[in-house]
């Protein structure tokens, strides 16, 4: 037994997948990426999440991921603050040959709680970003991270700039010369940084 669910935010890094776990790149239609903030009480920092609302107009990179149904729990456990939205594999299409997930393919949605814009005690984690970005550079190089910085709303939150003491829990390691290229390529957005 086997899950499918469609990963479109820090969930295209492999690196911070289960290793039995197996990503197909491609596109989701119908949904449209943004950061959103926790602006209620619950455990945790109250920062900027990546989620997705429905938008008939849109389209957006990911990767369609399988992995034992086991991993369900761990991944339930990671996206504690989502709601799982069943349906979406007729929606995907595959980036080598075009096909769709099957019907029980998922994604997780943002909770009610993680739907009003950043702000500068609500920020985006500069790790958390990082991390993103080489997920879909390692998929689609620097056109997938162009892809994604323009197809996702809410950079007007400022970033907080925890790089030398990443904040998020799945930080990953990357290398210096292409961190210095996301910060070029988001510059082009005008982003704001706090100190941490």
């Amino acid at each position: 037994m086997t899950i499918t669910y469609f990963g479109y935010g820090s969930l295209v890094n492999v690196r911070t997948l289960d290793p039995a776990a197996r990503a197909t790149p491609g596109t989701l239609a119908g949904w449209r990426r943004e950061w959103r903030a926790w602006w209620t009480e619950h455990e945790g920092p109250r920062v900027c999440t990546l989620t997705v609302v429905p938008d008939p107009d849109c389209a957006i990179d990911g990767v369609m991921v399988s992995e034992p149904a086991e991993g369900l729990a761990v991944l339930q456990q990671r996206e504690r603050r989502y709601e799982r939205i069943d349906g979406i594999g007729s929606q995907f299409r595959g980036a080598a040959d075009g096909a769709p997930a099957g019907a029980d393919a998922f994604l997780f949605q943002a909770d009610t709680a993680i739907r009003k814009w950043g702000d500068e005690s609500h920020p985006i984690l500069q790790s958390y970003v990082d991390c993103v970005l080489a997920g879909f550079h390692a998929f689609w190089g620097e056109e997938g991270v162009a892809r994604f910085i323009a197809s996702t709303h809410g950079w007007h939150a400022p970033i907080l700039a925890d790089r030398a003491v990443p904040r998020y829990p799945r930080a990953q390691e990357i290398d210096e010369g292409l961190l210095a290229r996301f910060d070029e390529m988001l510059a082009g957005e005008g982003v704001r940084y706090l100190a941490p």
